[in-house]
């Protein structure tokens, strides 16, 4: 933990079990070492709905940990089955349990992947064409809008983590779907045949990972600078950059690739070709972002449809709804942001004004809370993939 912190006094940590042996065992590290600190440990279990015996096991996770003198939560999603099912599972797991840790106000979410995760997700991504960047596997740290992921044991072999749960007499779940050839990453888990971690391969993989992360994070920092340089971020979710001042170089396409994925709300950015290409150009369209002059922002077309306005819920992958007048939805502005005088539309651009988010009941405009019109709704800038750098 400590290449992590710093912590501070008394911290206050969430960790996500699913009830498999390398959460388990992160829960129980994690508890020692928060005790010892005199901090707290929230257990967060979420039950994807998925299959029908997910509740069962979301129950006996929970029952474990309290067990093991964690307190934890279960979390229910219920969601629908269809094409890219792990995917999407994955992703609502991790959206639901950062809301809860913006709802309980815990700033770090402890995950469990391992050095064979780790592994497993740079051979992926090179069978996939991944560049250096996607090539540097999973990050120990990623900050999002509403905690610090965190992922101390990268380093660690999966062996490690389940001769501790015998040590404590613990006996884990194991998820038939980890084995089902039916998934790529379940193929690949079969093919590198280390179930432990501790072969050569594995370790090989997890290696070049450091590596290949030691240069991200090189390349970061230069896009850091850049950035500052070139970029006014504006918090209405929209920017100006300099394109000369830019340039044509890695660096120059990495900064615009981060840029991207921030104003679209997306988890990762648009492929490396493409956004050459764009950086070529100097304008135009990718990932539901428009360039045009120095001014990027969110295309009012590419924007998600309205859906409700919950507290805690996100829209667009941009928006994160902290207050909405009751049986509202969110949507983009759209075509009414013609109806907006001109002095309260605050000097934005129309093409920035169509794509920030209004609240409606029905047919009625209720609020446009970047432009500080109508009462009743608070939203946060908290794209997906966190903020940039």
């Amino acid at each position: 933990m400590a290449p992590l912190g710093p912590f501070g006094a008394a911290p206050r940590l969430a960790v996500g079990v699913s009830g498999g042996p390398h959460s388990l065992a992160l829960a129980l590290l994690a508890r020692d070492w928060v005790q010892a600190r005199g901090g707290s440990l929230l257990g967060l279990v979420v039950d994807h709905g998925l299959r029908r015996e997910s509740g069962e096991e979301a129950r006996w996770a929970f029952d474990t940990l309290k067990a093991c003198g964690i307190p934890s939560e279960v979390i229910a999603l219920g969601l629908p089955r269809g094409a890219a099912v792990q995917e999407r599972a994955r992703a609502a797991r991790l959206e639901a349990m950062l809301a809860r840790c913006g709802a309980l106000g815990l700033p770090w979410l402890l995950l469990g992947q391992h050095r064979a995760d780790q592994a497993e997700t740079v051979l992926f991504r090179a069978l996939r064409g991944s560049g250096p960047a996607g090539l540097a596997g999973i990050p120990a740290a990623r900050a999002a809008g509403e905690a610090l992921l965190l992922r101390p044991l990268l380093e660690m072999a999966p062996a490690r983590l389940e001769a501790l749960l015998k040590a404590n007499g613990v006996v884990p779940l194991r998820d038939p779907s980890n084995l089902d050839p039916r998934f790529t990453r379940a193929r690949l888990r079969l093919a590198l045949a280390d179930p432990g971690g501790e072969g050569g391969g594995i370790a090989a993989l997890a290696e070049a990972g450091q590596a290949f992360a030691r240069r991200r994070a090189r390349l970061e920092d230069a896009v850091a600078a850049r950035l500052a340089a070139t970029l006014r971020l504006a918090p209405e979710g929209w920017a100006r950059l300099d394109a000369a001042a830019l340039g044509q170089d890695a660096v120059a396409l990495a900064a615009l690739a981060a840029l991207l994925r921030l104003l679209s709300g997306s988890e990762h950015a648009p492929g490396q070709e493409a956004v050459a290409t764009l950086l070529r150009r100097g304008q135009g369209t990718l990932h539901g972002v428009q360039w045009r002059d120095d001014l990027l922002c969110r295309e009012a077309a590419a924007c998600a449809p309205p859906s409700p306005a919950m507290p805690g819920s996100r829209w667009d992958g941009r928006w994160r709804v902290l207050a909405a007048p009751e049986g509202s939805s969110i949507g983009a502005l759209g075509a009414e942001s013609g109806g907006i005088s001109r002095a309260a539309r605050l000097g934005l651009p129309a093409r920035v004004l169509a794509g920030l988010p209004a609240l409606r009941r029905g047919a009625r405009l209720l609020t446009v809370p970047a432009l500080g019109l109508g009462e009743g709704a608070r939203l946060a800038f908290e794209p997906a993939g966190g903020p940039l750098g």
